[in-house]
């Protein structure tokens, strides 16, 4: 796919579909405006019976003469003064699934002129980004042939002011590159736990690394982890006869000598529970218990296709959990990389326990920051639904920094606690700590378990269990966090 900027208006602009706004009320945007005089007013006489309305959400597709475009696509943008950014982005990504699903073979969008507080940058990031969402296709295995690809394959942005344009082509530029992590992330979650075990995992960072030559890869066998000491990582492990791999990816695009920012990702390519077995409704849904690895993958990625002025370290800690005489008991205590113990009360806490070695791992590459990522716990679900990630952090500004890049990337998180009580409720009477402690915040306490494992680093977790993948008829995942994690890094760069 190819994105572009474009400065001529949509009387002069030669493109497949034009798409342009209206505002409730019957207000013409500037662009679709110009495009009402070169069509002779046929969009005003619509709007003036009444067939175009401008609600938010509407779209409508006019066949055209006598213009440079043979399609317009009209977008309701609701009230003046309510189309702000997220609003943008809905409405973006609305009207590419439609021209994706038309003949057109290119657009432009003029709808960044109607975004209250605009920001060529930001607005021509998320343009590029739901151009990337609109072509997107889950990998289905079907006897059947396959779903014909889209016509669409280009798409520009309009600026209204050329001096805009460096901006705004700075920001196709990355919203392009994050569209392509964001695609490979929802491509590995999104494949069935047969195909997408740890040694596929790991066969993909090697692909990856073949594909950048500012990318390495390299997979950490069972027996590196017994050497290691990984007892934590290595008891999630114990009940499946799919080995685990501990994958590290290093992309070098800062300077030599300069402390990486880690990303930790959970890499349970599927989660029964173990032991302590998962309820059958739903548990089909547990492929996407690598969500947190997939992301790493996919922001690894995203910075080698832009060039990232950044060095990343990725570690991705993968295994399966499953049930067996091999496995991992309620009660059993093990032992950390870190040398701490851990009562393990519920063996489907997993995540928390490759996560922690995976953290202590990560100490030896000096990291400026660790980020560790995971579909985590069913109580940030509960906590904040499917609309925010939750961050916890030992370092208040760095939850900021997080918080502030979700807002912009529009993949938001909320900043939850780190308290002293909370971590009082793990607390063992044969081990240092247990696992595992109820369901009283849940989110909280596993993150506060992590913590114990972070003395010294500046660290903070997200966890995505409601954001990572959407359920029902629309199952499938939604390439979160990769925008928010992308923009935070840019920030960093």
């Amino acid at each position: 796919m190819r994105s572009f900027v474009v400065t001529a208006p949509p009387g002069r602009q030669k493109t497949d579909c034009a798409i342009v706004g209206l505002l409730e009320g019957g207000g013409l945007t500037d662009a679709a405006a110009s495009l009402d005089t070169t069509l002779k007013g046929r969009l005003s006489r619509l709007v003036r019976n009444g067939d175009l309305r401008g609600k938010s959400g509407e779209l409508r597709m006019l066949d055209v003469d006598g213009a440079p475009c043979t399609r317009v696509l009209v977008v309701g943008l609701g009230k003046k003064g309510s189309f702000h950014r997220k609003q943008y982005r809905k409405a973006l990504v609305a009207a590419l699934g439609a021209v994706a699903k038309s003949g057109a073979k290119d657009a432009v969008s003029y709808l960044a002129e109607a975004v209250e507080n605009p920001d060529a940058y930001y607005d021509a990031r998320l343009a590029a980004e739901a151009f990337g969402a609109a072509l997107y296709r889950v990998p289905a295995i079907r006897s059947a042939r396959k779903t014909p690809e889209p016509a669409l394959k280009s798409f520009g942005f309009a600026v209204g002011d050329a001096a805009q344009k460096a901006a705004a082509q700075r920001g196709i530029s990355h919203g392009a590159a994050i569209a392509v992590g964001t695609a490979c992330t929802r491509d590995l979650a999104n494949l069935p736990a047969n195909v997408c075990t740890p040694s596929y995992l790991a066969q993909q960072a090697k692909e990856l690394a073949r594909s950048y030559k500012s990318v390495r890869a390299q997979v950490l066998e069972e027996r590196d982890l017994k050497r290691l000491k990984m007892g934590s990582f290595l008891s999630v492990t114990n009940g499946t006869d799919e080995p685990a791999k501990l994958i590290v990816l290093r992309y070098d695009g800062g300077r030599a000598g300069q402390a990486p920012v880690a990303l930790v990702g959970k890499g349970v390519t599927f989660d029964s529970g173990g032991i302590s077995l998962k309820q059958p409704p739903g548990m089909d849904e547990m492929k996407f218990d690598m969500t947190g690895a997939a992301s790493v993958f996919g922001s690894i990625k995203a910075a080698a296709e832009m060039g990232l002025k950044l060095n990343l370290v990725g570690i991705v800690p993968a295994c399966e959990n499953m049930p067996s005489g091999r496995a991992t008991k309620p009660g059993d205590i093990v032992r950390s990389m870190s040398g701490q113990t851990i009562e393990v009360i519920n063996t489907d806490a997993e995540g928390r326990l490759i996560l922690c070695d995976a953290i202590t791992y990560a100490r030896r590459f000096k990291p400026s920051t660790v980020i560790d990522i995971a579909t985590l716990t069913g109580a940030c679900v509960i906590a904040l639904g499917a609309h925010n990630s939750a961050v916890m952090s030992n370092d208040d500004e760095l939850a900021g920094e997080l918080v502030a890049a979700g807002r912009r990337a529009e993949d938001r998180c909320w900043h939850m606690p780190l308290g002293e009580e909370y971590h009082d409720q793990l607390k063992s009477n044969f081990a240092d700590f247990a696992n595992a402690c109820g369901r009283d915040g849940g989110a909280i306490t596993a993150a506060c378990f992590l913590a114990k494992f972070t003395e010294g680093l500046n660290w903070a977790h997200l966890d995505i269990a409601g954001t990572a993948y959407l359920t029902g008829s629309q199952k499938g995942s939604t390439g979160r966090p990769v925008p928010l994690l992308m923009d935070f890094l840019i920030g960093r760069a």
